[in-house]
């Protein structure tokens, strides 16, 4: 957004007025807290209900310390392994750099602080308005890793998470036990460096379907390692995914500045898990706090919203047919992070995705299951 819209540098304590209120009114949402089933073993309705009315919700405590800790050796190794600048083959250590002979693509870049993405024709033109974008400090980087795709490949313990059976029976609630998957990245967000997110809806092919309705293109869960605050995190304008497509170009210009006035934050703290609904209006700000959030990213839709569509190609999946066989295909992560969380977690009892049960199939994850997932991603499911 411009200058003439929204100056951070003469609004600075309108944007912190503007946080607080945020944080007020998510919690006042009724959409968090742990993880409940009812007797029949079904996630409970109360949670349903508040996810369809608010478009997400926050499970609360849903990963552990020994959990945390694992996601974050992994993490700190992918840093470390990062290129030394965008297309450089080496890490800064002289190795070969993350994602450095991938054919899909990896790793995003941004100015620090910047908008990488809005108000341009990337993800298929969704980001329609300019964030302002804040003056980083002294020093910066010229460029920072702000997301990196198909996570799963390069973290085991994300692989893990991606197959806890709570967030899996989550799944089939929202989606139907035939779901499946979307894709899967890091949101890497590091104080004073991390990039904005322009406001924008998810979902770019079934806006004008006669069975659109308010769970069509599906959903993300976003499973915070250090927690997330107004500042760092996602803001959601609740009730948005039930709308249609909006014009985000004029929410903003009622609203005088990029600060919408019907969004709330998600707010977490270490392991928490947030459900979001890919068509709500959300989006982040630059992170000019002091705090990190790191977000392992994953998303589920519905099998009868992917079987049969075509894609041209994005950002998240190569072009082709979503077919049988390359759902198939895809969804082998699913039994793989199923299996791969069985061996770490032993005592837990783990999730039955029904449509490997019901093919007979079974999925057991070793260093050969691992060198098959390099470049998974080129078969996302992206609506």
């Amino acid at each position: 957004m411009s200058a003439a819209i929204s100056d951070y540098g003469d609004q600075q304590a309108a944007m912190q007025v503007y946080l607080a209120d945020g944080e007020k009114r998510a919690f006042a949402l009724g959409n968090r807290g742990p993880m409940r089933f009812a007797a029949d073993g079904h996630v409970h309705p109360d949670i349903l209900a508040a996810y369809w009315r608010c478009g997400f919700y926050v499970f609360e405590g849903v990963l552990a310390a020994e959990e945390l800790a694992d996601i974050e050796a992994d993490f700190r190794d992918i840093l470390d392994r990062l290129p030394s600048e965008r297309r450089s083959p080496h890490d800064r250590h002289g190795r070969p750099a993350l994602g450095a002979d991938c054919k899909a693509p990896t790793l995003q870049w941004s100015r620090p602080l910047g908008d990488p993405v809005g108000g341009t024709q990337l993800a298929n033109g969704r980001h329609p308005l300019k964030m302002f974008e804040p003056q980083a400090a002294a020093g910066a980087p010229k460029e920072i890793v702000y997301l990196i795709l198909g996570s799963l490949q390069f973290s085991p313990a994300a692989l893990r998470v991606y197959g806890h059976p709570h967030l899996l029976a989550m799944a089939a609630a929202v989606n139907g036990d035939d779901f499946v998957p979307f894709n899967e990245a890091f949101f890497i967000k590091e104080p004073g460096l991390g990039a904005s997110v322009a406001w924008h809806q998810d979902g770019v092919t079934h806006w004008q379907s006669p069975d659109w309705d308010e769970g069509t293109h599906g959903f993300n869960f976003m499973a915070q390692l250090y927690g997330c605050t107004p500042a760092n995190g996602v803001w959601v304008v609740p009730g948005s995914h039930q709308r249609g497509k909006a014009d985000i170009k004029a929410m903003a210009a009622a609203a005088g500045s990029e600060r919408l006035p019907d969004a709330v934050p998600i707010v977490c703290k270490p392991g928490d898990v947030a459900i979001t609904n890919r068509q709500t209006v959300h989006g982040s700000f630059a992170n000019t706090s002091p705090d990190w959030r790191v977000t392992l990213n994953f998303g589920f839709h519905r099998r009868r919203s992917v079987l049969g569509v075509e894609t041209q190609g994005t950002v998240h999946a190569a072009a082709g047919v979503y077919d049988a066989q390359r759902i198939h295909q895809r969804a082998q992560l699913i039994g793989w992070g199923i299996d791969a969380r069985r061996q770490r977690f032993p005592a837990e009892t783990p999730f039955v995705y029904q449509p490997h049960a019901a093919a007979g199939e079974t999925y057991h994850w070793d260093d050969a299951a691992k060198a098959s997932i390099k470049d998974y991603n080129l078969l996302d499911l992206s609506i």
